[in-house]
């Protein structure tokens, strides 16, 4: 997307000031994902975003916000709105969770995080404040810079501000599950679940909408399975995997819950190293040099993408 020099807001350009010079610097939220790519090096200069919500329009479905705000305060400004949107809740802050670039657990209900991120505003490696994207996505060319800092952590800029869009929570949201359905016969079969969990011997599922979709789907669920309402899916254990299907039957975990259709594997332990595309990483090395040619920024930190 088209990306612009942004210097109208002076609580950014603060911020702006604050990063620039050729220090290694780091950015900090609240640490809840502190160690994803890697330890820093060193001992880098730490700064952290401003916070608060700049601007919500519930009937456009976007909300701008700042990085450091949290993304529990966002949720509940959303809420009242009767609106959510697609970061997960896991203590953080808003820039954090799009810098760490994870789903929420309910991925295939509220959107992938990296298509709902519209517009974002970040700070440069030299310090510029620097705005890519948009409200809305019109006749725009060059990098997709909103796509690309989502999971960057921050080692291709510091995140001062983004757009996002919303949604509707439904009107509906029930809970199922099963001990002898097929889970990925039971995902082909429904029109829109919004989870569909397995453990390797139960299925959840998740069914979101108006009243009468959902009865719908659940007479479509009953004839995948023996399937009886619950309170809601099962504990998640920490650490995500990323899986095919077929990487998932020969996985061998002692422990696990599946989010099928998403290809994430959420496991009690952390997902072994896997080998990188050398093209794959000779193209995100370029891309780090063109963005941040000293490598000042969150020194040590590999992109989660």
């Amino acid at each position: 997307m088209t990306a612009s020099l942004a210097i109208d807001d002076p609580v950014l350009e603060s911020f702006a000031a604050e990063i620039e010079g050729a220090d290694p610097i780091t950015i900090v939220g609240r640490r809840t994902a502190w160690d994803r790519g890697g330890a820093l090096e060193g001992t880098p200069r730490e700064v952290s975003a401003p916070s608060g919500i700049v601007a919500y329009a519930p009937e456009e479905m976007t909300v701008t916000v700042r990085a450091g705000t949290p993304v529990a305060e966002l949720d509940e400004a959303l809420t009242a709105a009767n609106q959510r949107c697609a970061l997960p809740d896991r203590g953080g802050t808003v820039g954090g969770a799009v810098s760490v670039g994870e789903n929420d657990p309910l991925v295939l209900g509220k959107g992938r995080l990296r298509a709902s991120v519209l517009q974002v505003r970040y700070v440069s490696a030299d310090g510029r404040l620097i705005t890519g994207g948009g409200p809305t996505v019109k006749n725009v060319t060059g990098f997709d810079l909103p796509r690309l800092m989502t999971g960057a952590l921050g080692t291709l800029g510091f995140l001062a501000e983004v757009i996002l869009r919303t949604n509707p929570i439904p009107a509906a949201a029930t809970w199922f599950r099963s001990d002898d359905a097929d889970p990925f016969a039971t995902f082909d079969a429904l029109l829109h679940p919004s989870a569909v969990f397995w453990d390797g011997t139960t299925t959840w599922v998740l069914l979101e909408g108006h009243l009468v979709d959902v009865a719908a789907e659940a007479a479509v669920l009953a004839s995948t399975g023996a399937f009886t309402e619950t309170d809601g899916p099962p504990p998640l254990p920490p650490h995500r995997w990323s899986l095919t299907p077929g990487e998932l039957r020969t996985l061998g975990l002692d422990h696990y819950v599946a989010s099928i259709g998403v290809g994430t594997v959420f496991a009690t332990e952390p997902q072994r190293d896997r080998m990188i595309d050398p093209a794959a990483r000779e193209v995100s090395s370029r891309l780090k040099t063109l963005f941040d040619p000293t490598g000042r920024l969150n020194p040590g930190r590999e992109r989660s993408h």
